[in-house]
């Protein structure tokens, strides 16, 4: 495709071949944007952005090799004023709040609106902050969730693998009643009243 003067020089990255294809058509058919390289994982796409010095870099969120967020901390390491915007399948929020700390300044959902991707996308180039409704509402839901501590959130995170209290106590060596204190305050901070009911409440809240 031609290049022009004006339009915004795009990287995408996304490891699904059919999604890449049509994000790449809906923006490189929108004026004033462009798509320069493509990407099939975060590790190629930090690469390319290191090579290239795109205006903006579109980021799936879920990549083999090296995922959104931590391709977006390789290029803004060694390119701290890249302008990223990530793609997500869902609002997730403790992957896309630890990208946006880290300096991306875009974030959307995959199946918004073509115009509401277009709109994403040259906001981002812009150097402007663009968040999709339902990222935000997930990460202001995660700030209002409860504090638990590393230990609780690290015995949640055995007990969502399957572990009884036994084999967590010999896993991070405590004692049996030391890990069911522990459960319970995280019970009674989730407001939970069963280990299923826990790790499925800590995990919708991005706490594990």
């Amino acid at each position: 495709m031609r290049k022009s003067q004006k339009a915004f020089r795009i990287l995408f990255a996304d490891d699904h071949q059919i999604v890449r294809e049509g994000f790449i058509r809906l923006i490189d058919n929108a004026e004033g944007l462009e798509i320069v390289a493509e990407a099939e994982n975060g590790l190629e796409a930090a690469r390319l952005a290191a090579e290239l010095s795109p205006d903006l870099t579109i980021l799936d969120l879920r990549m083999p090799k090296m995922d959104g967020a931590a391709a977006a901390a390789k290029i803004l390491e060694s390119n701290p004023g890249a302008k990223i915007l990530l793609l997500t399948s869902f609002a997730t929020a403790a992957e896309v709040k630890t990208a946006l700390d880290t300096g991306v300044i875009g974030a959307v959902v995959k199946d918004s609106s073509s115009d509401t991707i277009i709109r994403a996308v040259r906001a981002t180039a812009r150097g402007e902050k663009f968040i999709s409704p339902e990222i935000a509402a997930a990460i202001a839901e995660q700030r209002l969730a409860p504090s638990l501590s590393e230990r609780q959130k690290d015995i949640l995170r055995l007990v969502a693998k399957g572990f009884n209290n036994d084999e967590i106590a010999d896993h991070i060596g405590i004692t049996r009643h030391g890990v069911k204190a522990h459960l319970a305050i995280a019970f009674e901070r989730l407001g939970a009243s069963s280990r299923t009911e826990a790790t499925s409440l800590a995990f919708s809240l991005g706490i594990i």
